[in-house]
């Protein structure tokens, strides 16, 4: 053993020897004594971090992580491939193909991947030395790993980019903030309000190590919170009296403008080569979900339901993991329009010149576009009506088919884009291509905002909105509008809205025996049922004539999304309340006190308080039960299990954080349509009279419509003529010379310096 009368004799004969050749240098000999140290220690010590690792190990180690990460992708494509062949293709794989990354998001995931591939091989070769616990952080310096991040090719996807005058967004939201111009960027890591919380402060997910406790308490198994808490009888769901479907749907639509957190393309471990789907085994970037005993459903225990852990995100000069944002986080339309340059172009109508989005060329809904299919060749869509063979469509999300009422609103808004362009072009003949696609996009983008932040928004927040989202003031720089880590996860709240059943009702909005209620396991990427069952117009009628579910605390999720989700591609159907849960401790989310302290709320430490919070003791004992303290329930557990604030509905947490992002993603946003340099006042008055119902009447045959399509309506006493309701005056768009008058090859002129300050009130300038 080493002690310390071994350390002085040991430093004393290196002082002896240092003084009898004369070594001038006093790092030398210190040096010599580490060496001298380590090697009398042997290698089972804990490393102090004085010792740095060689580079030739990096490197080693960085290419060794590149042949594992890209032989897990290719044997993942195989199986894919060969499953899709035969047919044979489980939920979890359904789930994951459209949160795939596409384009060059494709490629900031593999070089995350490879990066954190490269600190696990690290820490892999460094635990032979170290028999106590230590992070990668302690052995790298700065500079290997930054490295690191070059060797992986984070370092050139991340360039610094020269922003160019442009009264028009970039897709990707580069240049949006001039002074930071990585704000709200598409493939950037989330942003954290509070610090992530890893089992090794690293990566590892809370609940990864088994009997671990945490506060004092082991976490428990996602599935058994979700049977006891979230579970309920689906015959015995409440039905919201005062909002529809289309409140619910306008929820999962506005969410696929803030953020997609891609999974990793690998679905068998990287240093491993593990198959997730057989072995149900926790290596990276597998985490499944453990069964419970005396679980309702599924009865062997030994299995599991998968979860892949969402892709790392690149990050400079640190080894902690974070998650990847493939969107940009301003609400900007993206899902219309695509969040990257390629996506964008592909969505375009290349074969002219007009400003036109691309349609479908095989099918019409009743003389109306469809969307442009997809072109991959794996596609889950053929799947689900082999005779039909239509694949899923293509947009700017990838979740475009997920279900139909999702599918409907992008085909509105893209035939809504489509029918701007052409009333644009004949009030400016002169103007091209690209600035009638521009300005259409433009124009798409803030009326998404208006009706967010001022029909939908207030409906959901109650109470609670002029505190947690202010009017707006003005456009601020500083405010970094990047969404936050925790939104991407409370932001499921929508989940708890959402009914077993996808409406379909015909003219008259009477049903039909043709287009029954689908339950909604049976609707997942069901491109056919939209080509071929009426389009999406029975779709609209259902949300707008049918009432949303009211989230209540004994009856958080149907079980069509909690024991049936994907279940229609064989084997085991997924538990969505579960994955959320799995999800937020995979993304290194704190628990729901400390989202409770950070939105300046008590922070209640036992079942007493917990049930004042919740005002109900049966659920705060509940609660208790499974997690031992309120430290540890999981953020979307708990946030969703909080009574809604009056008018709204959503608890204070939720109100809180969802307020924050909605805040920050709009005073944050240089092209925000309020901003008095976007649009003209009268531009600015005809997008404030545009509606959800108009939108409807102008893109569909439907012909009467409710006022408010958000509130719970009855036909046909709320209902009234689309001539009742305002049309969309775009003359004020009429030979304005700002942006079109001053185009040469389809690129704004910049004004120069010396003319700005007397055009200020005239010109459209970007600062």
């Amino acid at each position: 053993m080493f002690n310390e009368q071994s350390f002085n004799e040991l430093f004393g004969s290196f002082l002896f020897h240092s003084m009898i050749i004369k070594m001038a240098s006093l790092q030398i000999v210190l040096r010599l004594l580490l060496i001298a140290v380590l090697l009398q220690i042997g290698t089972a010590s804990l490393y102090d971090g004085i010792e740095e690792l060689d580079n030739e190990v990096i490197l080693s180690a960085s290419l060794q992580a590149k042949k594992l990460v890209d032989a897990a992708y290719k044997r993942t494509r195989d199986i894919l491939k060969e499953r899709l062949k035969t047919g044979n293709v489980r939920p979890h794989e359904v789930m994951a193909y459209f949160k795939q990354p596409v384009a060059i998001s494709r490629t900031h995931v593999r070089s995350a991947d490879y990066m954190q591939t490269t600190l696990q091989l690290l820490a892999e070769k460094m635990q032979g030395i170290y028999r106590r616990p230590f992070n990668i952080s302690d052995i790298l310096t700065e500079n290997q790993l930054d490295t690191i991040y070059k060797v992986s090719g984070c370092a050139v996807l991340h360039l610094p980019k020269t922003c160019s005058n442009s009264r028009y967004r970039t897709f990707t939201g580069e240049c949006n903030n001039r002074r930071f111009p990585n704000f709200g960027v598409s493939n950037r890591p989330y942003l954290r309000l509070l610090r992530s919380q890893y089992e090794d402060g690293i990566s590892v997910p809370r609940g990864w190590t088994e009997n671990k406790r945490i506060n004092g308490f082991i976490l428990p198994l996602a599935r058994a919170v979700s049977n006891e808490i979230i579970r309920f009888p689906e015959s015995q769901q409440t039905l919201d009296k005062q909002r529809s479907l289309m409140f619910m749907q306008w929820g999962q639509w506005i969410d696929h403008d803030f953020d997609l957190a891609p999974e990793t393309p690998a679905r068998s471990t990287f240093l491993k080569g593990i198959d997730c789907d057989v072995s149900c085994a926790k290596e990276e970037p597998c985490f499944p979900l453990r069964i419970p005993p005396n679980d309702p459903r599924i009865r062997n225990r030994s299995d599991c339901i998968p979860l892949f852990r969402s892709s790392p995100a690149c990050v400079k000069n640190s080894p902690i993991r974070e998650q990847m944002n493939v969107l940009t986080s301003y609400v900007d339309a993206s899902q219309v329009y695509g969040s990257t340059d390629k996506i964008a172009s592909d969505l375009r109508n290349n074969g002219n010149q007009l400003g036109l989005m691309a349609v479908n060329n095989r099918f019409t809904d009743n003389g109306l576009a469809y969307l442009p299919f997809a072109s991959s060749k794996e596609d889950f869509c053929e799947l689900t009506n082999k005779t039909s063979g239509l694949p899923c469509f293509f947009a700017g999300d990838s979740r475009v088919s997920e279900q139909p009422g999702l599918t409907a609103f992008h085909t509105i808004f893209v035939r809504e884009h489509n029918r701007i362009v052409t009333v644009l072009r004949r009030l400016n003949p002169s103007w091209s291509g690209e600035i009638l696609f521009q300005e259409a996009r433009k124009i798409i983008g803030a009326i998404t905002q208006k009706i967010n932040y001022k029909d939908w928004a207030p409906l959901l927040l109650g109470s609670t909105t002029s505190r947690v989202l202010p009017r707006y003031r003005a456009y601020n720089d500083s405010v970094n509008p990047g969404a936050s880590n925790v939104f991407s996860l409370v932001f499921r709240m929508g989940h708890t809205m959402i009914q077993p059943f996808i409406y379909r009702l015909v003219e008259g909005y009477k049903t039909s025996r043709q287009l029954p209620p689908v339950p909604l396991h049976l609707t997942f990427f069901n491109t056919w049922r939209v080509v071929r069952e009426g389009g999406v117009d029975p779709i609209l009628r259902g949300l707008m004539a049918n009432q949303a579910k009211l989230n209540r605390q004994n009856q958080i999720l149907v079980d069509e999304l909690r024991e049936h989700l994907f279940e229609l591609f064989k084997r085991l159907g997924l538990d969505l309340g579960a994955l959320n849960m799995q999800r937020g401790r995979e993304h290194g989310l704190p628990g729901y006190n400390d989202w409770r302290g950070f939105c300046g709320l008590s922070r209640p430490t036992n079942v007493k308080e917990l049930a004042l919070v919740l005002s109900n003791k049966e659920l705060a004992q509940k609660l208790i039960a499974q997690y031992g303290t309120p430290a540890n329930i999981d953020i979307w557990t708990g946030a969703v299990a909080e009574p809604l604030v009056s008018n709204g509905r959503v608890g204070q947490l939720l109100a809180c954080l969802i307020g924050d992002q909605f805040r920050r993603s709009r005073d944050g946003d240089r092209f925000y349509y309020e901003r008095p340099t976007e649009f003209t006042a009268a531009q600015r008055n005809a997008i404030e009279q545009v509606t959800m119902s108009r939108i409807i009447c102008d893109n569909s045959r439907i012909t009467e419509v409710p006022r408010n399509v958000f509130f719970a309506n009855s036909f046909p006493r709320d209902f009234v003529s689309c001539n009742n309701i305002p049309a969309f005056d775009l003359s004020p768009w009429k030979k304005r010379k700002s942006g079109a008058g001053m185009v040469l090859k389809s690129k704004v002129i910049p004004w120069k310096k010396s003319i700005e300050p007397y055009c200020k009130r005239l010109c459209y300038l970007v600062r």
